[in-house]
């Protein structure tokens, strides 16, 4: 009796013990199970990515009312190719990766030289207040997969409109046929290029009289990151061949797509700040030097980065964020015109005995500066290196602005400027009054939107031009006087204009910047001499009325 009673006792621990390690271990293998299943669905998915036609990306909420189509169901997230714009159900997207092909670069398999090739339609997900070609009504109205899309000329028909000529009917390739390189244009360029041949101007009427093929160069690091956005935008709309990444592609090889295309002809937009832009042009000047300047096309922007001078000067605006559809921007490139940048190039040499090193080169688009405004950029680009992720919101960058500004305010670093530098223009010595920097412009804008050199507009000066080889050299006594100036509280200190800068920093470190990029300098020479002309491309859209008399000189 008194063994079975002990027995009892051990083994209701054992069970109690069991049943703990159950209820541990249970709800832990349930976890590590569905993590293994989550982990080998997604590299499915990343596999049928790597290898599909498709420009497929993955989202976990459609921004709009979407049905997949393979099965026609209602999904609220999956996959949607960013090309084409089908859109899928996870469980269904390697049938529709095989079902459904993707808008095509260059055409394939085709004898001879085509000129037009048929549309490629796709069922379901129309835009929202898209019209039938047919019937002129609203498509897409009902709660499920319905009605077409062609992915060339974005023409949308309703189910029970479709009819057969419309399946064989040749595109047209819609509003915007004079910026998209059609794939069969691509094939017979490439047909030619194979036999050795360079006149493309023979295929050219294939397309359009008034043809005017676009380059989307886009950097998606820039400013607000909405450059990713844009990628898919511009894809769906043109040839998926003209959109590039530049976090991915330099833009030395992407521009190379400009030697298959007619000379003169090319329009570029540059998604970016004012630093992507000047990128870009240096590539153009690269291709000067390879001989192919009858390739050079003409360059538009875009502005996604935090100052955007330079887009601001060309009438593409201080900022953009959204409120414009990429329709009108694609419109706005078409209309622009083509006008001549200046652009210069600044050589920093540094002084001392046994100084071995070459000269620093750059090329200016912009401005240069020594003083209070290059120490706030020197500053301000320490803090972004160290943490990239907090400058994603233009809003925060000129926060930032504001913090090392108002700092500046305070402590003076750059005080007694006129005693540490000579300043010459066209070799003619300029004595400096009591100054904390000195700011050389070559366009109208400086600081993120303030016309510099005319001020407050009180006085008489010639407007500053960007295509006139001339250079405006003015100075300012401090931070707050920067921050005065943007309000149109006082004038700069004007010191000249001239075709030739020099400036010598005769003592002690000081801050400089080219069009943005920032450093700390040492003693040395910094002349500034024309290098060459940029082709743009200028907007004369609406306008404040602070830039209607400028843009009466431009």
């Amino acid at each position: 009796m008194e063994g079975s009673g002990d027995a009892s006792p051990a083994g209701a621990d054992w069970r109690l013990v069991l049943w703990t390690l159950c209820s541990v271990l249970l709800p832990v293998l349930i976890t590590a199970w569905c993590s293994f299943q989550r982990s080998r669905r997604q590299l499915l998915i990343r596999d049928i990515f790597r290898k599909s036609k498709h420009d497929w990306h993955y989202t976990d909420l459609f921004g709009s009312p979407s049905y997949c189509c393979v099965c026609a169901q209602h999904i609220l997230r999956g996959a949607f190719c960013s090309c084409c714009g089908l859109r899928v159900c996870e469980p269904c997207l390697k049938k529709a990766d095989r079902r459904f092909l993707c808008k095509e670069i260059m055409m394939r398999g085709s004898a001879g030289a085509p000129s037009s090739m048929p549309h490629h339609w796709i069922r379901g997900n129309v835009p929202l207040c898209s019209c039938c070609v047919v019937c002129k009504q609203q498509c897409g109205t009902q709660p499920k997969l319905c009605d077409y899309r062609c992915v060339w000329c974005q023409y949308t028909v309703h189910d029970e409109c479709m009819v057969d000529s419309l399946r064989t009917e040749d595109c047209t390739f819609g509003e915007f046929k004079d910026l998209i390189i059609p794939p069969y244009y691509l094939s017979a360029i490439n047909q030619m290029r194979k036999e050795k041949r360079t006149n493309y101007e023979k295929v050219v009427p294939y397309c359009s009289k008034h043809w005017m093929p676009i380059m989307v160069l886009a950097n998606t690091r820039s400013g607000t990151n909405m450059g990713e956005i844009f990628l898919g935008e511009f894809k769906m709309l043109l040839n998926p061949v003209q959109v590039f990444d530049l976090s991915k592609i330099a833009p030395a090889k992407a521009l190379q797509l400009c030697t298959w295309l007619p000379c003169n002809a090319v329009r570029v937009l540059v998604c970016g700040g004012d630093g992507t832009v000047g990128w870009v042009l240096d590539a153009i000047d690269e291709m000067k030097i390879k001989g192919q300047e009858r390739y050079i096309p003409q360059v538009a922007v875009l502005p996604l980065g935090t100052g955007n001078d330079l887009s601001n000067t060309l009438g593409w605006g201080a900022g953009y964020a959204g409120e414009v559809p990429v329709e009108q921007i694609l419109r706005n490139v078409m209309e622009a015109d083509g006008i001549k940048l200046d652009r210069w190039k600044v050589q920093v040499t540094n002084k001392g005995y046994y100084n071995l090193r070459k000269p620093k080169v750059f090329t200016m688009n912009n401005y240069f500066s020594v003083g209070p405004d290059a120490l706030m950029a020197l500053n301000f680009h320490a803090h972004r290196e160290k943490t990239p992720s907090l400058f994603s919101s233009r809003i925060i960058n000129k926060a930032v602005y504001f913090f090392y500004g108002t700092k500046d305010c305070l402590v003076q670093e750059c005080k007694d400027l006129n005693k540490k530098v000579e300043l010459e223009l066209d070799g003619e010595r300029i004595e400096l009054p009591n100054l904390e920097g000195i700011i050389v412009l070559n366009i109208g804008y400086w600081g993120g939107g303030c016309r510099l050199w005319e001020g407050m507009g009180d006085e008489p000066y010639p407007l500053a031009r960007h295509d006139d080889g001339l250079l405006e050299v003015v100075g300012v006594h401090g931070s707050f006087h920067c921050a005065q100036i943007q309000v149109k509280l006082a004038n700069p200190v004007r010191l000249g204009q001239a075709h030739t800068v020099r400036l010598i920093l005769k003592s002690s470190k000081m801050p400089m910047q080219v069009d943005g990029e920032p450093w700390a300098q040492g003693p040395c020479t910094v002349t500034i001499t024309h290098k060459t002309h940029a082709l743009m491309l200028y907007h004369s859209g609406e306008q404040t009325d602070d830039d209607d008399a400028s843009s009466l000189s431009e």
